[in-house]
């Protein structure tokens, strides 16, 4: 059976080689150390508490059976994410596939606002983030995540998502450009502190 290597901190290394040998007890704390960041990294790129929670089981289901197929040639971390990626980039396809014709609504036909749309100026510029965000293409969106959320070092996105250090940093480098040129309205009104 596959263990971790020198490469993953010690802790993990010995969680893992446990959790490969079938210990639920091990699995539960590898499922404590790293819920709240394949949450956060769904959420960010979902912006939907609902889908996140969905991708999080999924990628934790998936974590359950394939725990032995990690073979320690990556942090456990890298490994992980690339995981979520792939299921966030999973879950994108299926909503593309369903996006609703109307807006949502609630019983009394009022259509529900986001929290983060009642601060009009504030929320404007964060819609307006978040929309181009969401129009860019999963292999460009995924790595910003990756390095602006969870800091991730060009070497560790490209191990994640299977790539060099020098096509991470093309696809943040078309990222970033396709961003202020989508966002460059809104220079003035970020720097106003809105």
């Amino acid at each position: 059976m596959p263990v971790a290597t020198a490469n993953a901190p010690e802790l993990d290394r010995n969680v893992i080689a446990a959790c490969q040998r079938g210990d639920r007890e091990a699995f539960r704390l590898l499922f404590e150390k790293y819920k709240d960041r394949v949450y956060s990294t769904a959420l960010f790129f979902s912006g939907n508490e609902a889908t996140a929670r969905d991708v999080s089981q999924e990628v934790f289901l998936k974590l359950f059976t394939r725990i032995g197929q990690f073979r320690g040639d990556a942090n456990f971390s890298t490994w992980l994410y690339r995981m979520v990626a792939n299921a966030c980039v999973d879950q994108a396809r299926k909503v593309r596939r369903l996006v609703p014709l109307e807006p949502e609504m609630d019983i009394s036909g009022h259509v529900v606002r986001k929290p983060q749309e009642r601060n009009a100026q504030r929320n404007e510029v964060s819609d307006a983030v978040r929309g181009a965000l969401d129009k860019l293409k999963p292999s460009l969106r995924i790595p910003l995540l990756l390095r602006y959320v969870e800091g991730m070092s060009y070497h560790e996105i490209g191990e994640a998502l299977g790539c060099t250090s020098g096509t991470v940093a093309s696809r943040l480098n078309r990222g970033h450009k396709i961003l202020a040129k989508k966002l460059g309205h809104l220079r003035g009104a970020v720097e106003l502190g809105v």
